[in-house]
């Protein structure tokens, strides 16, 4: 099998199984119900502060509309907290309540656990040269997201 073979298998069959497997592993009794979108959204919300909405909504490429949505499922499922600014009454800020920030971090040690496994038995220039592939790919991505 040529490259260009070998490279687009590996690469849809990537992204279909970190799609899945974080499916599972976030899936716990405590987060039953929040799904890896979910776990997207408040991890673009972070720890950190609070958030307006467009914030929020450009660091996932999505339009505040669609982020009114997710964020109105996690407010009822208590892991968002959702204020009008004194300022501003029109800017509509976001935070994450004490399970948002529990769920924060149950995302990060699966995400943190899957790095250290994919580094693990890779040399310096091994690492060096994955970071760089993967650099290319986010790029050529993010070029085709600006297209639209």
């Amino acid at each position: 099998m040529e490259i260009n073979e070998v490279l687009n298998e590996l690469l849809v069959k990537l992204f279909r199984n970190i799609n899945s497997i974080e499916e599972k592993a976030i899936q716990t009794e405590e987060y039953r119900g929040v799904t890896t979108n979910d776990m997207h959204v408040i991890e673009a919300i972070g720890k950190g502060c609070v958030k307006n909405m467009t914030t929020v909504a450009k660091s996932l490429a999505v339009t505040t509309g669609t982020l009114t949505i997710a964020i109105n499922s996690l407010v009822k499922k208590g892991l968002v907290a959702r204020v009008r600014s004194e300022e501003d009454r029109r800017v509509v800020l976001v935070s994450l309540t004490e399970s948002g920030k529990r769920a924060f971090d149950h995302h990060k040690r699966f995400h943190d656990g899957m790095i250290a496994d994919i580094l693990k038995n890779l040399s310096e220039e091994e690492k060096k040269v994955l970071t760089k592939a993967l650099g290319n790919l986010n790029d050529f991505f993010k070029s085709l997201s600006k297209g639209n």
